[in-house]
């Protein structure tokens, strides 16, 4: 069985990012970059597909620039057995532009399931599984927390307000995995080594002409000082008092 992991590389949650001087993108400069934890867990739920078959390819892709293969390394040495670097200078392209991208190239590879995670941890549009799934004519399911597999029938939950949804489906499909699906493995120093040594194939990326235009970005302002208006019952009065003249909030 083929099996592709979409992967991104995302700005590390606890980095410190910039506004970039032309006010439209993010400044780079001493970003730690990481695999997407959400692509974690579909490489990860990927992985004992293959484990559990006893046979099959994992294949990771992604999109980006000079820096996605320290990335595409890492999941390498999680155990995936190749990857793809589709390169694009284009910082940020929109889900779409990126959808279409990566339909162009998993196409014709045939895979029988198309893995995602859920969103990703920077943008957290959560639109590229389901878009490529579309693109490429594939039955998919977002946010699965458990996966079922029986032949060509899979059978898998995902979480929707109030409980949990199961569908059934055949392959191929496409999944985006969610939290809680798979605890994912460390690399060990045997796959780190290995890594080395696996391909990383590389390909211009077929974006396309961009569906959005980012006019501006900017950060959220700085959060005030917070103040003790008093002790006890004896602050209530103050305190509703600046909630309803200075912040204007009842």
């Amino acid at each position: 069985m083929l099996q592709v992991v979409c992967i991104k590389q995302v700005a590390g949650s606890e980095t410190r990012v910039k506004v970039a001087g032309d006010g439209k993108h993010l400044d780079t400069a001493g970003v730690t970059w990481i695999l997407n934890p959400y692509d974690e867990f579909a490489l990860e739920e990927a992985l004992r597909i293959r484990e559990k078959m006893g046979e099959g390819e994992v294949v990771a892709v992604s999109i980006g620039d000079a820096g996605v293969p320290t990335t595409l390394r890492n999941a390498l040495a999680m155990g995936a057995d190749r990857a793809i670097h589709l390169k694009s200078d284009v910082p940020s392209p929109d889900p779409l532009a990126v959808a279409r991208a990566l339909a162009a190239e998993i196409g014709p590879l045939a895979p029988r399931i198309v893995w995602f995670g859920r969103q990703s941890i920077d943008d957290d549009q959560a639109q590229v599984g389901p878009m490529t799934a579309e693109l490429l004519g594939l039955p998919g399911a977002s946010m699965i927390a458990t996966l079922e597999i029986d032949g060509d029938r899979a059978v898998v939950e995902r979480e929707i307000e109030g409980g949990r949804e199961v569908m059934e489906m055949q392959l191929p499909a496409a999944f985006s995995a969610d939290k809680g699906l798979n605890e994912p493995r460390y690399p060990s120093l045997k796959g780190i080594m290995a890594a080395k040594k696996k391909p990383i194939e590389e390909k211009p990326a077929q974006l396309g002409e961009p569906n959005l235009e980012v006019l501006s970005l900017e950060l959220p302002p700085t959060r005030s000082a917070g103040r003790i208006v008093g002790e006890g019952k004896q602050a209530v009065a103050e305190l509703v008092r600046l909630l309803r003249e200075e912040a204007k909030v009842i």
